[in-house]
């Protein structure tokens, strides 16, 4: 399951990383930093570091075959059914994304996640759902000047 996973995201780097290099100029005009700047650094260490952890996942399915004691990221019991319902929250999240934006989406998104997979932490789980999302909208939508993705219903606050 962690292979399949990290080709998955291995899939998402490269295709990020395309759009990052191929239509994102890395310098503008007057010769500053380009919208393309940072991503295809983001891009580059992402196919990079998953590379490695493909690899890793590698190894330790070798070690395994050859007769080694499985290591606590092996496959656990379940895995499959909370596979699904993580699938089921990110695709709720991708519909509440284009009805209530990001900020308002992402919050629900984490919260009903860590509350599904980090049980019995409520506070904890609150203020993780609330704090990075907000730290996110900050730190893109005030400080960066970048959008969030916009809302078909706008909420009063």
């Amino acid at each position: 399951m962690r292979i399949v996973f990290l080709l998955a995201v291995l899939g998402g780097a490269i295709f990020y990383s395309y759009i990052a290099f191929f239509d994102l100029t890395f310098l503008t005009r007057t010769g500053r930093i380009g919208p393309g700047f940072f991503p295809r650094i983001v891009g580059a260490t992402m196919i990079v570091m998953t590379l490695w952890a493909i690899l890793d996942a590698l190894r330790d399915r070798r070690a395994i075959a050859a007769g080694a004691a499985p290591g606590p990221n092996d496959t656990p019991p379940g895995i499959w059914r909370d596979a699904i319902i993580l699938l089921v929250i990110v695709l709720c999240y991708a519909v509440l994304l284009r009805l209530f934006g990001g900020f308002v989406s992402t919050v629900i998104y984490l919260g009903v996640a860590l509350f599904v997979f980090n049980p019995r932490r409520h506070l904890q789980n609150a203020l993780i759902a609330v704090i990075f999302p907000g730290a996110v909208y900050l730190a893109f939508d005030r400080l960066l000047n970048a959008n969030m993705p916009p809302a078909l219903f706008t909420l009063p606050f």
